[in-house]
């Protein structure tokens, strides 16, 4: 099954709202709200970054008891490095929005992304939580996505549906993200909500195994954010036989959430602050997964690669450099390096001006992929990496202005 980026209706038993709260002096959306009309079961990831907002430091203890049944998530502040009036005003919203839905506490998750080291605007919240419980309905998921940008150019969203015994179900994700993205999270935000019944053993597992597999393979700058999260939640409305580890349906399953994640991972990465290429980093023939890894992660972060890319420049020796200082067993001589079907380097060295010249137009393309062959075994790795471009200087120049 193939995802659906421009979902037409969300999965059963979760409603949305969004507004503009003035919290972001844009007067755009800027708050919204998640909302599934039973306790789901659900699972997290969050940023490994030793610095943690307010809001991970509320929701992420409470994700790990296993139930969440809203999500208030905020643009335009990150009430991050705020100290203890940080946490106190987390709280604070944790509990109005609570209140306001008629749900325990501790089933609030709380979620802020923009400009670290501000105080929340509190009378933004307090007029505009009570207001958002009362829209709550199915068909708001878009404007969900658009209330949670920040540098971001387009929503984000996708969606598949899913199967068990002939009952079926839907998996939706909405997710933010274009600037400080990197592998272990990144500045991105991200949602995903099923109606099937899922063992939570398997919630976890499935969640890691997509994370993994999507968002934990892209980069813009290498930069890794105070606030990244993505939360996974699954309130069985669909009434199906309970998804279980281990299984046929299990493995599909994370065949499913892996499919939608890697959908907007590669969102992120297109619309990258600035960007104008989406690169897939395809490494081939190591001796190791985590060679394999290694090696496309060191050309996807390289800094001298990204801007070659955007200069459309087929600059094999800046790649190839990078391959070598990754920590990955390489033999020179066995490396071969393609643009897409044209080779540009073979047992280590250059096929000649004529290929690098064919090369030169594949780079031309919005997508391409840069394929390297170590020779050494027979372990893969992929990345998506974007082009460093002068606007991702200027948006992050004046950010906060």
């Amino acid at each position: 099954m193939m995802p659906s980026t421009t979902p037409s209706g969300p999965v059963a038993g979760f409603t949305f709202a969004a507004t503009a709260a003035g919290i972001r002096r844009s007067g755009r959306p800027d708050l919204a709200m998640i909302y599934s009309k039973v306790p789901a079961r659900c699972a997290g990831v969050f940023t490994t970054n030793r610095i943690k907002a307010a809001p991970l430091q509320l929701t992420e203890p409470r994700i790990a008891a296993g139930r969440c049944q809203a999500i208030l998530v905020n643009s335009g502040n990150a009430n991050a490095c705020t100290g203890e009036q940080g946490l106190n005003d987390a709280r604070s919203c944790s509990r109005l929005a609570a209140e306001s839905l008629g749900i325990a506490e501790e089933l609030m998750a709380i979620s802020s992304t923009g400009v670290i080291g501000a105080p929340l605007p509190m009378e933004c919240f307090e007029k505009h939580i009570p207001l958002l419980a009362r829209s709550l309905e199915p068909g708001a998921e878009q404007a969900v996505a658009q209330a949670i940008m920040t540098t971001d150019s387009f929503p984000k969203l996708a969606k598949i549906r899913g199967a068990v015994d002939g009952i079926g179900y839907g998996l939706f994700a909405v997710a933010k993200g274009a600037g400080m993205i990197h592998p272990n999270m990144a500045t991105m935000l991200g949602f995903v909500l099923t109606d099937a019944l899922v063992h939570p053993d398997l919630l976890r597992e499935s969640l890691r195994r997509a994370v993994d597999r999507s968002f934990n393979i892209i980069t813009v700058d290498g930069d890794t954010s105070t606030n990244d999260m993505v939360l996974l939640l699954a309130n069985g409305a669909a009434g199906n036989r309970e998804i279980a580890p281990g299984t046929p349906e299990g493995e599909r399953f994370v065949n499913e959430l892996t499919g939608i994640l890697l959908e907007l991972a590669k969102m992120i990465v297109r619309d990258g602050e600035g960007a104008t290429k989406l690169v897939r980093i395809y490494v081939a023939g190591a001796a190791s997964a985590a060679d394999a890894r290694k090696a496309a992660q060191s050309v996807a972060t390289s800094s001298l690669v990204k801007t070659a890319f955007f200069g459309e420049d087929a600059n094999w020796g800046r790649i190839i450099a990078a391959v070598g200082y990754s920590g990955a067993e390489i033999e020179a001589d066995r490396v071969e390096i393609r643009f897409d079907h044209v080779p540009v380097v073979q047992r280590g060295i250059s096929t000649g001006k004529e290929l690098e010249a064919r090369a030169t137009d594949v780079l031309k393309q919005a997508e391409f992929t840069v394929a390297i062959d170590l020779g050494l075994g027979s372990a893969s790795a992929d990345y998506y990496t974007s082009d460093l471009t002068f606007d991702y200087v200027k948006i992050n120049a004046d950010y906060r202005t």
